[in-house]
């Protein structure tokens, strides 16, 4: 399947997901997650406030914030690049120029994920073999992920079903180490 109507599905398969599901799934996640050592020690998070029906790490970011890790959230620019700026509490968030929520603080800059201990970043759809995620479409991740170094674990987020085989991928595709889903944390490239 292509990119285009793997994309399309999977957004059909979460628009069907009634709201106790996906709270449920989001719940797993982030418990999930927060169980994990490496998440627990990790000081500067980078992550993103979910939109839609994508699990949220609305309780996620609070959780990480409130046990002392800096989280900075991205902020799109209009060349395609994600600047990034620190989390620091609900009242620091305004509507960005696409609708998603924002941190109001001073931009960092494109590298600041270079300094990031653990990388959250959106996906649609992973594949188990390769760790190749499939985003909406924007490249955001993509060229975000290039400047994350060698040992930094790298997650995406996702619903169950949506790790899966056959990604397609093109050469600017990157890939990601690990994938949270209800289930449980799921390794997929050896760091």
């Amino acid at each position: 399947m292509d990119k285009l109507n793997l994309r399309r599905r999977i957004l059909r398969d979460r628009s069907e997901l009634d709201e106790r599901t996906l709270r449920a799934s989001s719940a797993a996640v982030r418990e999930t997650l927060l169980d994990q050592p490496w998440v627990q020690m990790a000081g500067l998070v980078a992550c993103y406030w979910s939109i839609g029906a994508e699990p949220s790490t609305h309780g996620l970011i609070l959780a990480m914030w409130k046990h002392g890790a800096t989280v900075i959230l991205p902020v799109q620019r209009p060349d395609g690049e994600l600047d990034w700026a620190v989390y620091d509490g609900p009242d620091s968030l305004a509507p960005g120029p696409y609708g998603v929520m924002e941190p109001v603080d001073v931009r960092r800059g494109v590298d600041a994920i270079r300094t990031a201990a653990l990388v959250l970043v959106p996906a649609l759809a992973v594949d188990r073999v390769t760790g190749v995620r499939l985003g909406r479409g924007g490249g955001f991740y993509d060229r975000a992920l290039t400047r994350v170094g060698p040992n930094v674990p790298t997650v995406a987020l996702l619903h169950e079903g949506e790790l899966i085989e056959g990604v397609p991928a093109e050469p600017h595709d990157q890939h990601v180490r690990f994938a949270a889903l209800p289930s449980g944390i799921v390794r997929l490239v050896q760091m």
